[in-house]
């Protein structure tokens, strides 16, 4: 009911983000990379070293390890997230969407939002599984996330709490600060800016206000997805990527979509303990 009334009150979304204006900074179209290469060099690095310096802990001890890795590499990034923000973005970490006075709004906004968008996310995952069977045969199956199957595979509580702390706390902020905060602003201003320029023999021209918003929302929504490990949850991570960025574009606010992606996880997680 809620996306049905979305629908129809935006003219099936196409005068949905009609007010929405590209947030003002000065990034150029590689900063972006900057913290993500930093996070995933991090990560990758330390795993690598302690997997040789460590090679015969258990396998619970293994994925507390690289969930531990996780969360302490997400620190630094996170930093150099939040210093190039104040830095590239008019009003500083107000206008990359920080603002404490507008938690409460976002709060209660990301549940209707993540309701809104469900119907989306259930679909995708049913035609996904649809092909698979079509593709791959009747036997095939579309495997939960790691962390899920993790965290019910061993009875260990502080690997427990710990991919709880990581799934629902750490990814959604991290995450979207990226995706949403650095990623998709510098799209969208990349494709502002270009409005009345000639590249590569045509004319970007048409790309108004909302239709720079829709593509950098769905460009930012497919690297989001990509990013995971497992293919067969791209189709739905990039409907829930799409609800992310909308409503990071009408709403102004980055506390928006963490909230929802963090509703969603924690959904994800209690759904397999319960």
């Amino acid at each position: 009911m809620l996306l049905a009334y979305w629908l129809l009150r935006t003219s099936l979304g196409i005068g949905a983000l009609s007010d929405s204006a590209p947030r003002r900074n000065n990034m150029p179209l590689y900063l972006p990379f900057i913290p993500f290469f930093i996070w995933y060099g991090i990560v990758s690095l330390a795993i690598s070293v302690t997997g040789w310096l460590l090679p015969d802990l258990p396998d619970w001890q293994i994925a507390f390890r690289d969930n531990l890795i996780l969360c302490i590499g997400a620190i630094p990034t996170i930093a150099v997230i939040v210093f190039l923000a104040r830095a590239s973005f008019a009003r500083g970490l107000k206008g990359f969407g920080l603002n404490v006075k507008t938690i409460h709004r976002d709060f209660f906004a990301a549940v209707v939002n993540l309701l809104s968008v469900w119907p989306l996310v259930v679909a995708a995952i049913i035609i996904t599984i649809f092909f698979g069977k079509l593709i791959w045969g009747p036997d095939f199956i579309l495997e939960p996330h790691e962390e899920l199957k993790t965290i019910t595979e061993y009875t260990q509580l502080s690997l427990k709490v710990l991919i709880i702390v990581t799934a629902v706390v750490v990814a959604p902020v991290l995450e979207e600060m990226l995706f949403r905060g650095l990623f998709q602003t510098v799209i969208r201003s990349y494709l502002s800016d270009s409005s009345d320029k000639s590249d590569f023999g045509f004319r970007i021209s048409s790309f108004r206000c909302r239709q720079s918003a829709w593509l950098a929302i769905f460009l930012s929504s497919g690297l989001f997805a990509i990013v995971h490990a497992n293919a067969g949850h791209w189709p739905a991570l990039f409907m829930l990527g799409l609800c992310l960025g909308y409503s990071y574009e009408k709403s102004g606010s980055l506390l928006r979509p963490i909230f929802i992606h963090c509703f969603f996880n924690a959904i994800a997680i209690v759904a397999v303990l319960a």
